[in-house]
C-alpha cells in the first residue's frame, strides 16, 4: 500500500473526514464548519492520503509540546482497514519530532482498543488519577 502522509488537509480532503467521521458513533455528528474549527485549532495534523489524494487515515495531537499531549481521532478508511494503517499512524504520531521529548502522552480509546495502543507503551495504571468531565 502506497500512500503520502501529509499535516495539511486540502478541502477535499476535509470533506472525506467529514464522511470518516460519519462512520464511527464517536464521531458521526461532527458537522463540517466544526470539523474546519477543530482542524485549525490542532496543534499537529497526521494524514494518510493515496497517491490520487484520497484520504485514508487520520490523527490530531494537541499538546503544550513539553509536558503533555492528547491524541485525537485515530481512524482508517475502513476499506483500507486490517492493513497495517492503524499501526502506522500511531507510529508516525509517538514519533513525530515534536512529540519525541514530551513527557507523557495520552489518549482515549474503548476497551477493546486497548491491546492495540498498550505496544506503544499506553496504559491504564494511572494511579489515583480520575478522568473528569464537564458537558455542554
Amino acid at each position: 500500500m502506497h500512500y503520502q502522509i501529509v499535516d495539511n488537509l486540502t478541502e477535499n480532503q476535509i470533506l472525506e473526514l467529514v464522511d470518516l467521521y460519519k462512520n464511527e458513533f464517536w464521531s458521526k455528528n461532527r458537522k463540517y464548519q466544526d470539523v474546519v474549527k477543530m482542524l485549525a485549532a490542532s496543534n499537529i495534523i497526521i494524514a494518510f492520503v493515496t497517491d490520487s489524494q484520497e484520504l485514508i487515515g487520520f490523527t490530531r495531537i494537541l499538546t503544550d509540546f513539553v509536558y503533555r499531549a492528547t491524541i485525537y481521532d485515530v481512524i482508517i478508511k475502513p476499506t483500507y482497514r486490517k492493513m497495517g494503517l492503524g499501526a502506522k499512524l500511531m507510529a508516525a504520531a509517538i514519533n513525530h519530532p515534536q512529540l519525541r521529548e514530551v513527557e507523557q502522552i495520552a489518549l482515549y480509546c474503548l476497551p477493546e482498543m486497548m491491546p492495540f495502543y498498550q505496544r506503544w507503551g499506553f496504559t491504564t495504571e494511572v494511579g489515583e488519577l480520575r478522568l473528569m468531565y464537564r458537558y455542554l
